[in-house]
């Protein structure tokens, strides 16, 4: 029996004396057996902390259902234990022995091999470089073509016929000493820049990439000015959050909130736009509308910059914190103020990102009500890099019962219009849909929905097609699949950190490709190549989205279901729309059968995508058994839909408060379709042209299928 206030972890019995043998009542009060979880629970803790403090002697009190006195007792005998145990002292000595005469070993061998010399001539020997350097060369070659012919059967099980019998769209004119970067021009593909040949890329890889400029020094003078900066912004943005005329106006074709430049300039006077040039343009938008998140959740993940872009993964490429000017009050963020870097995308490699530097500032303006801005602060030293300038914009976040939240979002920004905008995406920018507040606020009304399923302890079984085991399994699998989307959105980037060349021969736009060395845990370590292409076509994107979705369509374009049909063997719901899910995918009549085909499609009123990846069936079991899926390779493709920005007139005009506003008035749809490849698990492989070419015939493949399997010209 285990004395109640001071036996040892495992064992030993306590004495009440022989008094008590007497009292039953007082035996039971004395004599306590502790049971196999809180021993397992105090020898934890005792690993960790053998002096415990009387705070965490109480915590453990209230864990376990013991009295502190009884915690106390426990770990003093304990550590009785541990002084008396001469068991434990010898094995100490006798380790401490052993690493001393290892190291003695080690010293020896390391001064012998000093003064080593050639047996045969008395001289050094010859080193393991130039000895092996013939040798090294060979097997280096061997494993490259082992490679070469490994990347040609999986492209030939992916089209279902061999590389060399694939007719190619176009023929590509470019040799390994002509491949140029493209500009964009807005016409097409134009020829400028530096050559490049078709070695791997300088600096590329995998990893997010730092600020793109040198570390910035932020004086007191600098503080004491983005503090004024910061609270003249948050004025202005209240008065354009909560003002309705003359400020602002509806549009009479599609019912958005519209900016009154002359009411605004006459109500917030400025001395100059921000550029010199006559080129600048204005994009001004607002959107409101309810998201399942209460408001200081919401304030938490906007005042943390990797929170921020993990919410915001389709829109914001990059952001990072430089310096944190106030921390604010502690546990609801009223007063923070910050510097940070922000790089904002369009999901194709047509479109500029965006960057900035900003100042993001909170205040609780009472009880439930948060507002929230982000306003530019001007480097001089970046002044030439940076096209965009932010004016007041941000968002008030109100709280609502059972856990919502209202926010009603403004985006307010400079353009500087050097670079022309390619035609594609011309009207899609220029009407602020591209960036403006409708996106951030659909994206966030997605993601919060995404939260919440992922919060959700209990799940159907049915929902799960009876694959996945548990809870844990389900968040597990979202997560994995949250990781596959935000690589894909990383690797279609126009980026300072990706460097796209554009192939000529599928269309206008041509096939652009880029390849970085990819190193990180979750992705395969070696070369990888990224291709994509956008394309219109004459079909509102709801229905493109659902082609993409619908496994019974997959065939159709799907190269790696080799015309195969495909069964979704688990499912996961995102969101209120059926189309927000996550599938698990397997296809019939193949003969990899330890193959799977995870996919993310993701569907709000400003766009959607479908992402995929293969995933080997051990990788699937270890993610859906509840394990950390942070190490399982991923190299996802898939694509990207966007309205076109033309209004569809026959359908009538819509507000911005509809579900999926511009998916469904939208005419046409701008479609990107992006492939990654692994071509070499060696990090120091060259990139060929045939892999160029395999990859370009891939897309060309593709882009064919679906126009085919849509109705849609080929030209």
């Amino acid at each position: 029996m285990e004395f109640g206030s001071g036996s040892g972890g495992g064992g030993g019995n306590g004495s009440g004396g022989d008094q008590n043998a007497s009292d039953p009542s007082r035996r039971k009060k004395r004599y306590y057996r502790h049971t196999a979880h809180q021993i397992q629970r105090l020898e934890g803790m005792f690993k960790e902390c053998p002096h415990p403090d009387e705070k965490q002697r109480l915590q453990l009190s209230r864990e376990l259902g013991l009295a502190p006195r009884q915690i106390k007792f426990w770990f003093q005998n304990r550590r009785t234990q541990m002084k008396v145990d001469p068991t434990r002292k010898r094995h100490n000595c006798g380790l401490r022995a052993e690493n001393d005469r290892i190291r003695c070993e080690n010293i020896a061998i390391r001064e012998a091999l000093k003064n080593i010399t050639c047996p045969s001539c008395g001289g050094p020997p010859v080193t393991e470089d130039s000895y092996f350097d013939d040798q090294n060369l060979r097997m280096e070659n061997a494993q490259l073509k082992e490679e070469l012919d490994r990347v040609s059967s999986i492209a030939a099980k992916y089209i279902g016929r061999p590389i060399s019998q694939l007719p190619p769209v176009q023929p590509i004119h470019i040799s390994s000493l002509d491949l140029r970067m493209a500009t964009f021009d807005g016409y097409g593909v134009g020829v400028g820049g530096p050559s490049l040949d078709l070695d791997l890329l300088p600096g590329s890889s995998s990893a997010m990439p730092n600020l793109p400029y040198e570390p910035i020094v932020i004086s007191d003078m600098d503080k004491s000015l983005m503090t004024d900066i910061a609270a003249n912004a948050m004025e202005e943005l209240l008065r354009l959050l909560q003002t309705n005329e003359p400020l602002w106006y509806k549009s009479t074709t599609d019912g958005r909130d519209v900016l009154n430049l002359e009411s605004y300039e006459r109500i917030f006077p400025r001395a100059n736009t921000h550029f010199k040039s006559p080129n600048v343009r204005i994009e001004a938008s607002r959107d409101s509308g309810v998201v399942i998140m209460n408001g200081l959740s919401l304030v938490d993940m906007f005042m943390d910059s990797n929170k921020w872009v993990e919410l915001f993964s389709t829109i914001v490429l990059m952001a990072k914190t430089i310096e944190v000017i106030s921390s604010g009050m502690l546990g609801n963020h009223s007063g923070s103020l910050q510097l940070m870097y922000e790089e904002l995308q369009v999901l194709s490699p047509l479109v500029s990102t965006r960057e900035f530097y900003i100042i993001r500032y909170c205040q609780q303006i009472e009880q439930g009500l948060w507002a929230i801005v982000n306003v530019s602060y001007d480097f001089p030293q970046f002044a030439s890099q940076c096209r965009s300038h932010r004016l007041p914009s941000g968002c008030l976040i109100q709280d609502m019962p059972n856990g919502y939240s209202k926010v009603t979002w403004v985006e307010h920004v400079e353009i500087e219009g050097k670079t022309p905008t390619h035609r594609l995406y011309r009207d899609l920018i220029h009407s602020g849909l591209a960036f403006g507040a409708e996106r951030w606020h659909a994206t966030l009304q997605r993601m919060c929905e995404r939260f919440a399923c992922l919060m959700v302890s209990g799940t159907l079984t049915r929902e799960l097609g009876g694959v996945i085991p548990s809870p844990d399994g389900k968040r597990s699998m979202m997560k994995l699949a949250q990781r596959m989307v935000n690589n894909f959105c990383t690797r279609i980037s126009t980026s300072n950190s990706h460097r796209w060349t554009t192939l000529s021969g599928l269309n206008e736009v041509g096939v652009r490709v880029t390849v970085h060395k990819s190193s990180d845990p979750g992705q395969p370590n070696g070369v990888v190549l990224s291709a994509a292409t956008t394309f219109w076509l004459p079909v509102t994107p709801q229905n493109v989205f659902n082609f993409f979705k619908d496994e019974r369509t997959r065939p159709q374009w799907d190269v790696l279901s080799n015309g195969n049909a495909v069964q979704e063997v688990a499912h996961i719901a995102n969101g209120s729309h059926p189309g927000n899910c996550i599938s698990v995918l397997r296809a019939f009549n193949t003969s990899q059968n330890n193959m799977l085909i995870l996919q993310e499609s993701c569907i709000d009123s400003s766009g959607s995508l479908v992402v995929y990846c293969p995933v080997d069936l051990p990788a699937i079991n270890v993610a859906m058994s509840g394990e950390d899926p942070s190490y399982i390779p991923l190299l996802p493709s898939g694509f990207t839909i966007s309205p076109d920005g033309h209004p569809d007139q026959g359908n009538g005009a819509s507000t911005s408060s509809s579900a999926h506003g511009n998916m469904e008035r939208s005419g046409g749809s701008l479609i990107t379709v992006a492939f990654q490849i692994l071509v070499s698990s060696l990090p120091s492989a060259k990139l060929n042209l045939e892999s160029v070419t395999t990859i370009n015939n891939l897309i060309g493949t593709t882009v064919q299928q679906i126009k085919v399997a849509l109705n849609c010209p080929s030209s």
